[in-house]
């Protein structure tokens, strides 16, 4: 009989889910399951609604990035309508996302994964957290609350409120930014500037200590799935969808973000609540695939901007790049890096001034999909409507689920490399669960849960007794 480690929660990450581990009858990992056990249900009790309230109700799933939403909401929003919205409303749609991926990526890096490279995956678990940090490196600590409150602020300049900001609609946006907004968050661009190069300094000067969690943190082929501009440029509100291998060769390009279904499919396991979407010419589970930060760095030809487009060059030359999931946090902290650099680019821009800003229809689809790139991958949302406007149909395809597969196969290949005996040291426990936090998962999000994330590791021996039990 096979044995299983279960760890039930996972500390450090948005939402509750546990993983178990199974060793054969020689005692060696040969399995891991990431599991989550909550549930919310946005996709159904949503179903006769107005697809105009989508956007305000679908913010809600998740605290930490409901721009996310906001933003594939009314652009599946804006397909119903079949309007072409003004200029200057895509680029203050733009400006919130960028703000969204800057305060995002930088509560992952500085707040949830930063203790574990400062301190040590191996330090004391009691002081392995952001206070234990400030207390070695208050200067990086204070980095971090000041990059999140950057990009907070345009949020609430923007949609008069940090979180859940009832700011874009269908067809636009509701009000532009003020000169005065405008003219403060240039004044606080230089030192989110200056702490995000501090902190890609950092990091680049751990990768040779941590040589061993590269390679064993994610560390597999697969394929690699975001959304590009023209020209290959690192996109995050537009573009089309772009699929590369683990080599860096173009498996499919320019694909319609509205005809996902016909690439994406959806399977579900009896064991957790997190869809596991796949490559459909490759069938389940073959068709593993990766977004978000990793994900977006390996299929884009370059950045955009001068200084991330440096560091995605040396990016490319240190590693490769197109393995580790233990290298999301460097792709986060060079993605939060061009997101500043973009933003100062837009504060110049006049049409963010603009009162032409929102165009106004009713129904002239009965179908809408909005796709856009959340702090954690490619996001889609699906909507089907009546003549009146009431939602038939909705399906969200978050970037969480579409990382399931390689979420377990990152366990796994953790487990394989450090479980050596029949207990779980907490070293052991917390490499697991960085290996997820990796990943930033948003569960929320993702199966439209409540809570907090906690982790329960369980070790059952092959006669299906209780060897070890752990629990966060």
């Amino acid at each position: 009989m096979a044995e299983r480690i279960v760890i039930d929660p996972v500390s450090r990450i948005e939402g509750h889910a546990k993983i178990s581990i199974f060793l054969d009858e020689a005692g060696k990992v040969s399995d891991a399951r990431f599991h989550v056990a909550e549930f919310r249900g946005f996709e159904r009790f949503c179903v006769g609604r107005p697809f105009t309230e989508m956007a305000g109700i679908t913010s809600r799933v998740c605290g930490i990035c409901p721009v996310s939403h906001l933003i594939a909401s009314v652009k599946a929003g804006d397909q119903i309508m079949a309007v072409e919205i003004p200029p200057a409303a895509e680029k203050l749609r733009r400006l919130l996302n960028l703000a969204q991926i800057v305060q995002s990526h930088a509560l992952s890096f500085f707040h949830l994964s930063s203790p574990d490279r400062v301190l040590g995956f191996d330090s004391p678990a009691e002081s392995r957290h952001i206070f234990g940090l400030a207390s070695v490196n208050p200067e990086l600590a204070r980095g971090g609350i000041r990059l999140r409150a950057f990009g907070q602020k345009i949020i609430a300049a923007l949609g008069g409120q940090r979180i859940h900001p009832a700011w874009t609609a269908p067809g636009g946006v509701r009000s532009p930014l003020t000169t005065d907004e405008r003219d403060e968050i240039r004044g606080l661009a230089p030192q989110a500037l200056a702490t995000t190069q501090l902190a890609l300094t950092l990091f680049k000067g751990m990768l040779d200590k941590y040589r061993e969690e590269a390679a064993t943190f994610g560390n597999f082929r697969s394929l690699l799935l975001g959304l590009v501009a023209d020209e290959g440029t690192w996109e995050h509100y537009g573009g089309r969808i772009r699929i590369v291998d683990a080599d860096g060769n173009i498996v499919a390009d320019r694909l319609d973000p509205a005809r996902y279904q016909d690439y994406i499919g959806e399977a579900v396991e009896n064991d957790s609540y997190l869809k596991s979407p796949y490559y459909l010419p490759l069938g389940y589970p073959d068709g593993v695939y990766r977004v978000g930060p990793l994900a977006r760095l390996n299929i884009c030809r370059h950045m955009g901007t001068p200084l991330a487009d440096r560091e995605l060059a040396e990016f490319r030359q240190r590693s490769d790049a197109r393995q580790s999931s233990f290298l999301y946090h460097h792709a986060r902290l060079i993605e939060i890096l061009c997101g500043v650099e973009s933003i100062a680019l837009l504060l110049d821009d006049p049409d963010i001034l603009s009162e032409q800003h929102r165009a106004r229809a009713g129904v002239n689809r009965r179908e809408g999909v909005g796709c856009s790139e959340a702090p954690r991958g490619t996001l889609f949302h699906h909507y089907q409507v009546d003549q009146h406007g009431l939602l038939t149909k909705v399906n969200l395809v978050i970037a969480t689920g579409q990382n399931n597969l390689a979420m377990n196969r990152t366990v796994a290949q953790i487990a394989r490399h450090y479980i050596k005996g029949r207990t779980i040291p907490e070293p052991l426990l917390n490499r697991v669960e960085a290996g997820i936090r990796a990943f930033d998962p948003c569960l929320s999000c993702s199966t439209h849960a409540f809570g907090a994330m906690p982790l329960h590791l369980t070790l059952i021996g092959a006669d299906g007794m209780l060897l070890d039990e752990v629990r966060r």
